[in-house]
């Protein structure tokens, strides 16, 4: 024998699962005659649940969208899934979801087991995602808003900018996508006011306004890549090309993303970028499984010989 009250989850379940079945086939599915599936179909409604019911012989019920999500069912697994996507999303620290993202957590504790509960607040306690830096100035939440839909529909957008020597300048944007990299939000597209390709950070966006307007974007364009090679190539006091001897997938696992840009070559793959130290870039090549090519600058032959010194220094002394 099930519970009346299962029986009413069970319901909604399906609909969940399968957002559209006919009457007969939920009654045959949860046992039950046709006048008992629809008193459970009501008190769903009745819950506030949005449900619509097509009159008819071969009527069907459909969960539809409504203003607040109807009650779902996790399996432990799932909400453990969900409490690592929550505590991802509270370190993105967008302004508008903080409160959002607390009140979700909370929801999610109060309707776990015990047990579960207990193991999900020594994870969130525990556990530290490295989001690679923390931005200091967070971009409010409408902005992202505003930016992905654009890009999303391919709309243009009027913006007001402010740089970092906190001058004004307006332009119309063409964003090709969003990007979140060392604790920052970037948006990379078309400037209409450069007539070129440039990205800028969302917490130095004043106003972001839609237009009538569309555009085109390059097709397979990557946000996340453009704002990491821009970022690698700054002017910087050291620029840098070493020929690294491997292929380009062993490469893209062992340098790291604002290490500089690479580019397969002939003889294995180019790095290229810049630095303003050349002993910490030294380091950072000591790390590499494979063997490399310094062709510039011509400093950092010496501060990998020092840095190499210094390493047998450490052997000697064991």
């Amino acid at each position: 024998m099930y519970h009346p009250t299962t029986r009413v989850l069970a319901v909604l379940a399906l609909l969940q699962s399968h957002g559209r079945l006919t009457g007969a086939e939920m009654a045959r599915r949860l046992e039950v005659n046709i006048r008992t599936l629809r008193r459970y179909i009501t008190m769903l409604q009745d819950l506030g649940i949005p449900i619509i019911a097509e009159r008819g012989r071969n009527g069907c019920y459909e969960l539809t969208a409504g203003h607040k999500l109807p009650p779902m069912m996790f399996t432990n697994d799932e909400a453990v899934a969900l409490s690592i996507a929550l505590l991802t999303a509270h370190q993105l620290r967008l302004t508008e979801t903080v409160h959002a993202i607390q009140s979700a957590r909370a929801k999610l504790e109060l309707v776990m087991p015990v047990d579960l509960k207990d193991q999900i607040r020594s994870l969130t306690e525990t556990i530290r995602l490295d989001l690679n830096a923390v931005s200091v100035n967070a971009p409010e939440g409408d902005i992202i808003l505003i930016l992905s839909s654009a890009a999303h529909q391919r709309r243009r957008v009027h913006i007001r900018y402010r740089s970092g020597q906190d001058e004004q300048t307006e332009r119309d944007f063409d964003p090709y996508g969003l990007a979140y990299h060392q604790g920052r939000w970037y948006a990379v597209g078309y400037c209409g006011l450069r007539r070129d390709l440039r990205s800028f950070r969302l917490d130095r966006l004043v106003v972001a306004e839609l237009t009538d307007a569309h555009f085109e974007r390059p097709e397979n364009f990557d946000a996340l890549t453009h704002v990491i090679q821009g970022v690698a190539m700054l002017p910087r006091d050291y620029s840098f090309e070493i020929l690294l001897k491997t292929d380009l997938l062993t490469a893209q696992k062992e340098v790291e993303d604002v290490f500089g840009v690479l580019e397969p070559c002939e003889d294995g793959v180019l790095m290229r970028g810049s630095t303003d130290d050349l002993t910490w870039l030294a380091r950072l090549l000591a790390k590499f499984s494979f063997p490399f090519v310094i062709h510039q600058p011509e400093g950092l032959y010496l501060a990998l010989r020092k840095h190499a010194e210094s390493l047998l220094d450490i052997a000697g002394n064991i």
